[in-house]
């Protein structure tokens, strides 16, 4: 049974899990696949209320996909849940694919994914990378945009990328030193394009070790304390290398946005309900960039989760989604 949201927002949540904050598991009311070209095809599916307030979750990465429990952050008897994977991961295909895989293709496939499913407009529900997707797609087509609830901030910007790629060694040296270790030691201050190289050879005795080494390094930076679980999934040869394969293709050409677009573009929302959700502790994407985010939409709920992360399976993190939903449940009922 899920925990009430009301909740003192400050207590501590490590004693807990994610369980005791989601609403109960549920299956897909419906899937499909829709042809976004010659080349690829995105898997998609709903849950919930088929009548009720649609909402579409955007997976992180790129890269990440769906999973069950990403069905769970939301009252499935007010909300029409929509999952999809994006260009390149999870069901859609083909796996891993970077050829027209670029962040213009994947706003242009949500506005397709809108109209295939006849949805009006839909709240936007995204964290991580996918906080990133939901902020370009919400400035570009605003009009389609009920509500917005991110996560993890992301803005795509350059120092993000080296960020993720050198600076985290600063909080997590052991992880940092297993990821720049894989590579010989003449590559290791150009981590980036050595990986990038790897991980596009079509040799999987190249692109599957280097797919492990990248992934492995994400998933143990990404929770306040370790989860074998999590860095078990990210771990899979098909997760591994969707994530580190299509994240890398997006590093090397700075998630095809301009630097600084998303905050410049950012008035654009101003008449959108938005929440915004941060582990203090977040170090894949650390709150400066969720400060910025705020600082720039001041109107939006924001909310720092003390005893957090970076990951939606930390328990805190899990509180705080499901109580923004639930809150835009007034709002938009």
């Amino acid at each position: 049974m899920r925990a009430s949201p009301t909740a003192d927002q400050g207590a501590a949540t490590r004693l807990l899990s994610r369980d005791d904050y989601l609403y109960p598991a549920l299956s897909s009311r419906r899937s499909g696949r829709l042809a976004l070209d010659p080349r690829h095809t995105m898997y998609w599916e709903e849950c919930g209320n088929p009548r009720g307030v649609p909402l579409v979750f955007l997976h992180g990465g790129p890269g990440g996909g769906i999973s069950a429990d990403h069905r769970r952050y939301y009252d499935p008897a007010f909300y029409r849940i929509v999952l999809y994977d994006q260009r390149g991961a999870g069901q859609s295909t083909p796996l891993g694919e970077l050829a027209d895989n670029t962040t213009q293709h994947l706003i242009a496939d949500l506005e397709r994914l809108r109209a295939h499913l006849s949805v009006d407009r839909w709240v936007v529900f995204g964290g991580s990378w996918g906080s990133t997707l939901a902020l370009a797609y919400a400035e570009t087509h605003p009009e389609g945009v009920l509500a917005l609830v991110l996560r993890g901030i992301f803005l795509a910007r350059p120092w993000e990328i080296r960020w993720f790629m050198h600076d985290m060694r600063y909080v997590f040296p052991e992880a940092w030193q297993a990821f720049a270790g894989f590579l010989p030691e003449r590559e290791r201050d150009e981590l980036l394009a050595g990986y990038y190289r790897r991980l596009t050879d079509p040799d999987p005795v190249l692109h599957i070790p280097a797919a492990h080494a990248w992934s492995r390094y994400e998933s143990s930076c990404s929770t306040l304390l370790p989860d074998p679980e999590l860095i078990a999934h990210f771990d899979e040869d098909a997760v591994a290398l969707a994530i580190s394969r299509i994240e890398a293709h997006y590093f090397v050409h700075e998630l095809f946005l301009p630097d600084g677009v998303l905050l410049a573009n950012v008035a654009r929302l101003a008449n959108i309900p938005c929440a915004i959700v941060q582990g203090r502790y977040d170090i894949v994407c650390p709150m400066r960039s969720a400060d910025e985010l705020h600082r720039a939409l001041p109107q939006a709920e924001y909310v720092v989760v003390p005893d957090a992360g970076h990951s939606a399976r930390e328990p805190g993190i899990a509180r705080e989604l499901v109580a923004a939903t639930d809150r835009l449940r007034t709002r938009l009922g």
